[in-house]
């Protein structure tokens, strides 16, 4: 495999279609070519090899990705890695170039790294599978805009991910060249030190830290480990022990008066620092609303919120130093004592006394030496993110910027806001030099599902690579083909469907998009009734993009027929390749497809319960009228219409059996991810909606057993229906 020699072979080259090339990241510099079949297979040369390891491991890695897609490494065109130390400065530390020939493609840079993005590349040029695959040639100069291009996942607020899938995450993340990995952490890293904290079956070992530390460094990404140090600490908080620490009764912030609360801090971030050995720790430090309100009152209303917050970060910096780790920390509290309630009017900066334009620049040049402010902010702003940085910057701050996929508390994620927020956002880190991005995973109620944030995160490899301004559309047009090998543009199409969605629920019906909370509201509750007078005229519209991204989901699957069985799979089943021999393609990373039809499902099925429970009030107000009638026509009415309410196709019935098919879709789709940790509460939620339904379909057999009986029927108000 690692020979030095190429074959000479003639080669059959067609011409390059006019369409151009569909690659995550975009390319600084690129120049399309022929496009080459590969029937037998490429035969990969790499000189370095056999004496750099990280070399040795991108074959692997090429040789392992080819061969899931069933291509060969034997073929007669020839791909040459190679290590030179002559491309420009701009291209040595994580650049590269592909320079192709009529029977060699070669990869050239100075750097691992660099040489690992490049077949990183070479893999997105080839399209299709098997002896159907074919390689788009093309000239690149290639090289990233940001130094540090991130991913910050929220591992405190329900979900854990198996260890595997963490790899599965970092290889993909790798393969678009991210080279951050950040978990988060509350209470759910193992601390020898402070065992209370972590809870059985839902925190990470240290033997799972080390372990994905060191897969991670294999594919180039460094894993900095966030564990809140000030605010976002009730879980710790709660136990008694530790109750002298906290700044109000079972809170969520550390008191920083409190000489435990230092040492606490350094007792978690000496184990993190043994677990995790990159350059950099986050200690979080965001949205410490509670300070001033407890502990730390007399000490705030002497001095003021700011010289408080930043005297206790300066405190946790000197802690820190001897671990020389560069450290993190979330820029809102820090912002907003700068610029006052009107840059964050929830997080705390409610009065004039916590506004000190000055405070950042009063620090000393040490700490701003060794920290690093992360800026968030997760929604587009039409006047730009420069607010969000410039305290920092003019002060003299290295920072990075930290947008988000916009998946939480969400049936899918809406990528109305997600994709301009991290386009917008990281543009304006890349005009004020920040040289990081973070995007953002966040899990607040606990229910959001790992594979449905691929979109905003390939989105957020993009534009922390590209310089400038990512385009969105392009994206759009390349997203189904890179990560999925969906030629058909029906995954494209879906994608569009699902924020088309999103949009009814929010500037249409102006009930708020595609919540959680939307998706078990009882619609014949006081605010499902007030939702649902605004949402039925729009749910046709809503369910009508949905299921025409259920329809597509399916066609793509149709072109691609050896990608999934024809029944659903397990959660214990594993994904095996299987092409079939008239059809080799498949479509890739079928548990982000089925992630994605599950969203479709629940996004309809918000319009059709809120539908369907509007039927049940009308029919049941119809019955009640028939009922009282003396026309005789009318009379026998009343039967069938109590059925269509209740019956084997009763709308009870519907609304209970769709909340039970999605119960077992989502399981399965949790635990292709997760451990089985935080699953018990949403499938709970479940339940009760199966429970509520079924006891709706009680009362109302009970109301049908009454006619048969008396010939009367009861009031609305005794089934719990509302007033219609």
């Amino acid at each position: 495999m690692f020979a030095a020699s190429a074959l000479a072979i003639a080669l059959v080259h067609v011409p390059a279609s006019a369409q151009s090339l569909h690659l995550i990241p975009t390319p600084r510099e690129l120049q399309p070519g022929a496009t080459q079949p590969i029937p037998q297979g490429l035969r990969i040369v790499c000189n370095s090899c056999f004496t750099d390891p990280d070399d040795n491991f991108t074959v692997q890695d090429l040789t392992q990705s080819l061969a899931a897609r069933s291509i060969p490494t034997a073929g007669p065109f020839t791909i040459q890695l190679t290590r030179v130390q002559t491309l420009p400065d701009e291209l040595k530390p994580e650049g590269y170039t592909i320079t192709p020939s009529p029977t060699t493609v070669t990869l050239a840079a100075t750097s691992s790294a660099g040489l690992f993005y490049a077949a990183q590349t070479l893999k997105q040029l080839i399209e299709h599978d098997g002896p159907a695959a074919i390689l788009h040639l093309a000239t690149i100069r290639d090289w990233p805009a940001m130094k540090y291009r991130g991913v910050h996942d929220d591992l405190s607020r329900g979900p854990i991910p198996t260890l595997e899938f963490q790899k599965t995450l970092i290889r993909t993340l790798a393969a678009y060249k991210i080279n951050l990995y950040s978990p988060y952490f509350e209470h759910t890293q193992q601390y020898a030190s402070n065992p209370l904290f972590a809870p059985p079956g839902g925190s990470i070992s240290a033997s799972d830290a080390r372990e994905i530390s060191a897969y991670a460094a294999q594919y180039h990404i460094t894993v900095v480990p966030e564990q809140e140090a000030f605010g976002h600490l009730h879980h710790n908080l709660t136990w008694e022990q530790y109750q002298p620490l906290a700044e109000t009764p079972h809170g969520a912030v550390l008191a920083p008066g409190q000489p435990g609360s230092l040492a606490l801090i350094q007792q978690m971030f000496t184990e993190l620092a043994a677990l995790y050995p990159g350059p950099f720790l986050h200690i979080g430090a965001d949205e410490t609303v509670d300070l001033g309100l407890g502990q730390t009152k007399a000490d705030v209303d002497s001095r003021g919120l700011g010289p408080v917050y930043i005297d206790f970060l300066e405190r946790i910096d000197t802690a820190l130093a001897p671990l020389h780790r560069r450290l993190l920390f979330w820029g809102d509290i820090a912002q907003t004592i700068v610029q006052g309630a009107t840059a964050y009017n929830s997080v705390g900066a409610s009065s004039p006394d916590r506004t000190d334009p000055d405070i950042l620049k009063k620090v000393p040049d040490s700490f701003k030496q060794s920290t690093i402010a992360v800026a968030w902010w997760y929604t587009p702003q039409p006047k730009g993110f420069a607010k969000f940085l410039t305290p920092f910057t003019s002060a003299g701050f290295e920072t990075w910027v930290s947008p988000g996929v916009n998946n939480w508390s969400l049936v899918w994620p809406d990528s109305n806001d997600a994709l301009p927020n991290i386009q917008q956002f990281i543009a304006e880190g890349q005009r004020q030099h920040s040289t990081g991005a973070l995007n953002t995973i966040w899990y607040d109620d606990g229910e959001a599902l790992a594979n449905n944030n691929w979109y905003g995160l390939l989105f957020g490899a993009a534009a922390s690579w590209q310089p400038g301004v990512s385009s969105i559309e392009d994206f759009q047009q390349s997203f189904g083909l890179v990560f999925h090998g969906d030629a058909t543009g029906a995954i494209n199409q879906a994608q569009i469907e699902l924020m088309t969605c999103h949009k009814i629920l929010r500037e249409q019906a102006k009930v708020g998009d595609g919540s959680d909370g939307l998706f078990w509201m009882d619609p014949w509750s006081k605010d499902g009734q007030i939702r649902a007078a605004k949402l039925l005229p729009f749910a046709h519209d809503l369910r009508v993009h949905a299921e025409a991204a259920i329809a597509l989901i399916a066609k793509a699957r149709a072109a691609y027929p050896a990608t999934n069985p024809s029944a659903p799979r397990l959660a214990s089943e594993t994904w095996v390749y299987n092409p079939l021999p008239s059809n080799p393609t498949t479509l890739h990373d079928p548990d982000a497809i089925d992630a994605l039809e599950l969203g479709a499902r629940r996004l309809d099925f918000i319009g059709l319960k809120f539908q369907l429970a509007g039927e049940v009030v009308d029919g049941y107000s119809k019955a009640l009228v028939a009922q009282a009638s003396s026309d005789k026509k009318l009379h026998a009415t009343v039967g069938p219409d109590l059925s269509d309410i209740n019956g084997i196709n009763g709308r009870i019935q519907d609304i209970r059996d769709t909340f039970a098919m999605l119960r077992d879709l989502y399981q399965q789709a949790w635990l292709r991810s997760n451990r089985p940790y935080a699953l018990r509460p949403v499938l709970e939620h479940y339940d009760s909606a199966i429970a509520l339904w079924q006891s709706r379909a009680d009362r109302f057999r009970a109301a049908q057993r009454q006619l048969t009986d008396s010939k009367t029927l009861p009031t609305p108000t005794d089934l719990g229906l509302p007033p219609h």
